[in-house]
């Protein structure tokens, strides 16, 4: 019986700009790209947060074509 597992490749990671939560007990982080403003507030505790780095796979920013509305 063959038990091999076939794994899906692993995404390659970047260097990625985040902001992280100040309060060391909120874990709560936010790429850059996806940021509302230059300088957000924490998602979870609405405190402050910091510019840091995380290594993260790279992700698509791109829109979604729109469906064309019917007219009747």
């Amino acid at each position: 019986m063959n038990l091999e597992k076939q794994e899906a490749p692993k995404p390659e990671l970047k260097p990625t700009v985040i902001w992280k939560c100040k309060d060391a007990a909120c874990k709560a982080w936010v790429r850059e790209e996806f940021c509302p403003t230059p300088y957000p507030e924490c998602p979870l505790c609405k405190g402050p947060t910091i510019r840091s780095y995380k290594h993260l796979a790279a992700v698509s920013l791109a829109k979604k074509p729109r469906k064309a509305k019917k007219t009747t």
